[in-house]
């Protein structure tokens, strides 16, 4: 069976777009179910989503929660239906840049406490270790470290401030 013409170039469309998706860290099928909603006409059930991408209802319900968490996808409502309905945002500058600012804000941030519990670990050592050189070296570093970690956080607060 033929299938349309418009079928086959939104699915090109999907596969190439889904491929720019995943570069922001979603998964394929989050990348694939984002690029499904932005290129459909009208927002979508769990069901339709499903039966869309050849996934079951529940990995939609998962997908479309991390899409949702990141600000990227709205549940919208409509009189008479009475299951949810989503639909992707269509700012996909702004919705991305804030998406991606947000991982590297928290990604930052988490790196930096790990780094700051590293520290602590490293002032027991030297008060306790007859290799206090050594100490101070892997100190010292950690503090730059530390600072940069500060620095990559506060920029992307900054730029998400803008």
């Amino acid at each position: 069976m033929n299938r349309p013409q418009t079928e086959i170039i939104t699915n090109k469309i999907m596969l190439e777009f889904s491929k720019t998706v995943e570069m922001f860290g979603f998964t394929p099928l989050e990348s694939r179910l984002f690029a499904f909603l932005y290129l459909s006409e009208k927002p979508k059930t769990l069901d339709e989503m499903a039966e869309a991408l050849g996934k079951s209802k529940t990995s939609m319900s998962t997908s479309i929660r991390s899409l949702s968490d990141q600000n990227l996808v709205t549940r919208v409502w409509k009189k008479g239906v009475r299951k949810d309905l989503y639909e992707a945002h269509t700012q996909l500058f702004k919705s991305f840049m804030n998406s991606y600012i947000s991982k590297w804000i928290d990604a930052a941030n988490q790196q930096k406490v790990s780094l700051e519990d590293i520290n602590d670990i490293i002032k027991e050592g030297k008060d306790s270790d007859s290799n206090a050189k050594l100490y101070l070296h892997m100190e010292s570093r950690l503090h730059h470290l530390i600072q940069f970690h500060q620095q990559v956080e506060d920029l992307f607060r900054e730029m998400k401030q803008e």
